[in-house]
C-alpha cells in the first residue's frame, strides 16, 4: 500500500515514490522535498522537518534525511542534528554510498582562467615570502603548480627553490 504522507515533512499533496540509491528501495516524498533531493538545497525553515525524519523507523527515510542534512552542513542546526543522530551501521553505509561527492573547488587565476595541477603561472606582483627571507618578483614563472584541495584561492609552487603557497589572485596562467 503506497504511503499517504511525505516521509520527510508529512505533507499529503503531490506525493510520489523516488528511488533511494544504491538500493532498490523507495521513499514517498512531496514535490518540495523531491525538489530538494534532486536539486539545490538551501538553509530554510522548511527543512527543520529533517529533525524528525532522521529518527524515522523507515531506513529509506533516514537515508534521505541524512543526505539532505549533510548538504545543509553550513547550517548549525543541521550540523547539530547530524552529530546527535544515530543510524545503524548498514543504514549509514547505504547513506554514504549514495551521497554525492562534493565537487572539487575550481582554482582560477587573476584573469579567471581555470588552473590545473602542473600548470605554469606567472606572478603579477612582487610578493614578500613570509618566513622565506626573500621577495618573489613580478614576472617570475612558477612551474608545476599544485592545487590546494581545500581552498580554491591557494596554489603551491617553487620559487627560488623553496615551496611556497601563492594566492591565485596574484598569478596569471602562462600560455
Amino acid at each position: 500500500m503506497p504511503a499517504t504522507v511525505c516521509a520527510l515533512c508529512a505533507d499529503t499533496q503531490d506525493l510520489s515514490a523516488i528511488a533511494v540509491a544504491p538500493r532498490d528501495e523507495t521513499v514517498t516524498l512531496c514535490a518540495a522535498c523531491r525538489a530538494g533531493v534532486e536539486g539545490e538545497i538551501a538553509d530554510d525553515p522548511r527543512w527543520r522537518c529533517l529533525g524528525e525524519a532522521i529518527w524515522s523507523e523507515t531506513p529509506a527515510a533516514q537515508v534521505t534525511a541524512w543526505r539532505l542534512l549533510t548538504r545543509l552542513q553550513g547550517a548549525p542546526w543541521a550540523a547539530d542534528l547530524l552529530e546527535s543522530a544515530y543510524l545503524e551501521p548498514e543504514v549509514l553505509a547505504w547513506a554514504e554510498a549514495g551521497a554525492a561527492a562534493p565537487a572539487a573547488p575550481e582554482h582560477r587565476d587573476s584573469n579567471g582562467a581555470l588552473l590545473a595541477a602542473g600548470d605554469t603561472v606567472t606572478l603579477i606582483k612582487d610578493l614578500v615570502v613570509k618566513g622565506g627571507g626573500f621577495t618573489a618578483k613580478r614576472g617570475t614563472a612558477v612551474r608545476g603548480i599544485a592545487l590546494d584541495p581545500d581552498n580554491p584561492a591557494h596554489i603551491e609552487g617553487r620559487v627560488n627553490g623553496q615551496k611556497i603557497v601563492l594566492l591565485t589572485e596574484f598569478v596569471k596562467k602562462s600560455g
